[in-house]
């Protein structure tokens, strides 16, 4: 009997501990909002065109109402500078929801120094929903298809919560970055995960709070996506109609290349929003490495180590491609901060017209205010 108690204390006591272990990280508060800058790219009135780029860590990912609080905390800076009306359109970076993959993890991931250390915490507290999502999995990179698999359905419930109450809140069109997602889709107004490929994707949210019915894939994922995201056809690209005007949204590298602006003339979109993320730390001053998502026939790849990765940006992607007459009014916004080990750089790139406007390099929160009818028009 001795024995079977001992055993009975020890095997409680082993699910007292997994219990506390598995439940979402109670971690403190993230700093208040520290913005570096607020950038009015020209004089103008409203209504305007926002690039907003947050400064996050994993611990604003611990559950949706955090990602809520944090990105809430920029719109309202926003609406204490300008009158930001239904007209004005708000672009968050890219991969700003992907991390929602974290929501709801055991503290351990948050504490994990590593993006490695901390997705095997969350499989390891999702045993099962992990095989499952495993066994549906055939990606080069199956372990991060499978965990992307398994959260599939709550990232997109998340996200879609998120981005809904904040363009409600506000009254604004929202670009919402970007997600990874299994075959996802726009049923009954809801967001939704499929059983296919994953892409990496970005949805609009209009001044109502409703989620457009079309989704942005990315048509040419980098390196560090393609072992477990697919490519979109950028001809099957889709427009948004704003208030101020149709919309289309091109996914970080794809503002790179040829093919998506073919389409964007096509649709005749009057703005562009790039949510981009770009890795690692410091990069944007160093030497440009040249394409990793293929070279198209007009990039001349002598640019390869003669211009900085920031120069780059600013000749191959939307401000120099703006200039063939694809739309008249652009903005790049960077997804900045410390997310594991990840590391972020980038700055916010605004174009109206002939006009450029990149903000001073910031390791910090900005928001870049470009108006959509500026002086003179």
């Amino acid at each position: 009997m001795r024995i079977i108690a001992i055993m009975l204390v020890a095997t409680i006591t082993l699910i007292l501990m997994w219990g506390v272990w598995r439940q979402p990280a109670s971690l403190t508060p993230a700093p208040d909002l520290v913005l570096r800058a607020v950038e009015r790219v020209a004089t103008g009135e409203g209504p305007w065109l926002v690039g907003v780029q947050p400064w996050l860590d994993q611990t604003h990912y611990h559950s949706a109402s955090a990602l809520h609080h944090r990105l809430a905390a920029y719109l309202a800076e926003i609406a204490d500078e300008i009158d930001a009306n239904e007209g004005s359109v708000i672009v968050f970076p890219e991969h700003v929801g992907t991390w929602l993959v974290a929501a709801g993890a055991p503290r351990s991931a948050f504490t994990a120094e590593t993006i490695a250390a901390a997705m095997t915490a969350l499989v390891a507290a999702n045993p099962l929903r992990f095989a499952a999502a495993w066994l549906g999995s055939s990606e080069d990179d199956r372990m991060a298809a499978a965990i992307f698999r398994m959260r599939a359905d709550a990232m997109a419930r998340d996200y879609q919560a998120v981005f809904s109450a904040l363009a409600a809140e506000y009254r604004v069109t929202i670009a919402a970055g970007s997600i990874v997602l299994p075959e996802p889709r726009v049923e009954n107004g809801v967001l939704l995960a499929g059983e296919g490929p994953l892409y990496n994707t970005a949805a609009v949210f209009h001044p109502d709070g409703s989620i457009d019915p079309q989704l942005v894939r990315k048509s040419h994922p980098i390196p560090g996506e393609t072992p477990f995201t697919a490519s979109w056809p950028a001809q099957n690209l889709p427009v948004f109609d704003t208030p101020s005007g149709r919309m289309a949204v091109l996914i970080c590298a794809d503002s790179w290349h040829p093919d998506l602006y073919d389409s964007v003339r096509a649709l005749d979109a009057a703005i562009i929003a790039v949510p981009a993320f770009l890795q690692p730390s410091n990069v944007w001053d160093a030497p440009w490495g040249g394409y990793t998502t293929g070279w198209p026939d007009d990039a001349d790849r002598n640019d390869a180590g003669r211009l900085t990765e920031g120069e780059a940006w600013q000749r191959y992607a939307l401000a120099g491609r703006l200039r063939s007459g694809a739309a008249g009014f652009g903005m790049t916004a960077y997804l900045r901060g410390q997310l594991w080990d990840l590391g972020s750089d980038g700055t916010n790139i605004a174009i109206a017209g002939e006009t450029v406007f990149v903000s001073d390099g910031l390791d910090g929160a900005a928001l870049t205010l470009l108006p959509l009818h500026t002086a003179g028009d």
